[in-house]
């Protein structure tokens, strides 16, 4: 793969005075610190493999395109890097890699699945190792990511641990819904370089005293005009209270539409903000083959199962407006023998974080969601995206669609436009600035589904 996927984010808190004895906590922390920051080095035990160098990740230069060897980053890092495959960097990346590695603060449009979350993670990394500190504490992070979802801050942390496996820094995660007592634990107990967070959860273990974030001196703001359609803002506010002040860290905000509102916060948390747009939504609709079949409610799921039952139908995301909608068709369609799962608000976490391992592995072929579960969803070898239900606003069409065709690869988006939902398509043709194709379905689409008897 040619394009880097976007990566995540990680988190960190401090921990409550621990009355020790000194010398015990010294020897303790120095056991923790050699398991935290050299992987490479387990390779010396036993076969001891051959250090690796950039000389090994060898990726040809090409006129018009960036390489990440260009900007001098460390082996470690590159490393990751060249697991990952990541050879040339996106649009995204190309723009502002040179400017977030220097330490300067930006403001980007992009969304998800043009690799935006590459810049921040290779840009903290790079950071981070230049300026290593001697002792690392427990629970104070040097970097923070806020996201609006558990499900993007889960999938940051885990993307930063994969691009800097590597390296000597350490990635925690701090969200709401589940798993309080081990994630302040895991955040408390032990040194933390990055810490990804939902703005709740951070703040209730600032209050707590488990984290300290006067030591944050990167911080990124990611889906800010998610965070303000959420209500987030006065929490991050606070956070930015707590943090040291903006000529005394960087910042970076990224978000996929740039309003007055989210221009604004960047005017008062910024210095000197460098902008760096890439017309992400028309990235994301090239990339996606689309079509529209006009039907009526009635022929909808009929259509949906055959879908489905193709032979060209690998992974599907199914969307719905309502989740009582969505719980519907999931329950229908394991009725009719699909391997599928469903993802809405009020599934709790922990079922959460599993099903989608499951779809991510394959183990589920077909997931059903709406729109709030799925803005946590960046898997790659989504094949298909279905509108099941078209949407109220076109920038979520548009969100949907970038499931799939993620980092330049190709996939297919197939809409339904049956009585109630047509009049929306003139709306979302207007904001991508397209016509979509809109065809009825052939008969091969319209045949009768066979049930076995039981």
């Amino acid at each position: 793969m040619s394009y880097a996927v976007p990566p995540q984010k990680s988190e960190a808190l401090k921990p409550a005075a621990v009355v020790a004895k000194p010398a015990v906590q010294k020897v303790d922390n120095r056991r923790e610190e050699r398991k935290e920051t050299a992987p490479e080095q387990s390779n010396r035990k036993g076969s001891r493999k051959a250090k690796w160098n950039v000389a090994q990740f060898q990726v040809d230069p090409q006129e018009g395109k960036s390489r990440f060897h260009d900007f001098r980053l460390s082996a470690g890092l590159m490393h990751g890097i060249a697991d990952l495959k990541f050879n040339y960097c996106t649009p995204i990346q190309k723009k502002a890699l040179p400017d977030v590695i220097a330490g300067k603060d930006l403001i980007g449009k992009a969304s998800t699945g043009t690799g935006k979350s590459a810049v921040f993670l290779i840009g903290i990394f790079a950071r981070l190792i230049r300026e290593q500190q001697r002792k690392r504490k427990n629970g104070t992070p040097r970097a923070l990511i806020i996201a609006p979802t558990r499900e993007l801050v889960i999938q940051i942390a885990k993307d930063a641990r994969t691009i800097g496996k590597y390296l000597p820094l350490r990635v925690a995660e701090a969200y709401g819904g589940t798993d309080y007592e081990r994630q302040q634990k895991n955040i408390r107990d032990r040194p933390v370089d990055i810490l990804v967070a939902t703005p709740g959860r951070l703040l209730d273990f600032s209050r707590k005293r488990v984290v300290q974030l006067n030591e944050a001196a990167i911080m990124v703001i990611d889906e800010a005009d998610r965070m303000l359609d959420m209500g987030f803002i006065p929490d991050v506010r606070s956070i930015i209270h707590k943090i040291p002040n903006k000529d005394k860290r960087q910042t970076m905000m990224f978000s996929a539409t740039l309003t007055e509102e989210v221009t604004r916060l960047a005017s008062q948390w910024c210095v000197n903000p460098v902008s760096v747009e890439t017309e992400a939504e028309q990235v994301a609709v090239e990339t996606v083959q689309q079509v529209v079949y006009t039907l009526t409610r009635d022929e909808k799921y009929l259509v949906l199962y055959n879908i489905i039952k193709s032979d060209s139908c690998d992974r599907v995301l199914i969307f719905t407006n309502m989740k009582r909608d969505a719980k519907r068709l999931n329950d229908r369609l394991r009725r009719d023998g699909v391997n599928c799962t469903l993802l809405t608000g009020d599934v709790p976490q922990q079922k959460r974080t599993a099903r989608l391992e499951n779809f991510r592995s394959g183990k589920i072929k077909v997931l059903v969601a709406t729109d709030v579960a799925g803005r946590g969803i960046h898997i790659d070898g989504i094949s298909h995206v279905v509108n099941f239900t078209l949407p109220y606003e076109p920038e979520d069409y548009v969100h949907r669609i970038g499931r799939t065709g993620r980092a330049g690869a190709d996939g297919i988006s197939i809409s339904f436009a049956d009585e109630e939902s047509s009049f929306y398509l003139m709306d979302i043709e207007e904001y991508i600035g397209e016509a979509l194709p809109c065809v009825e379905p052939d008969a091969a689409l319209l045949k009768t589904i066979v049930r076995k008897k039981r």
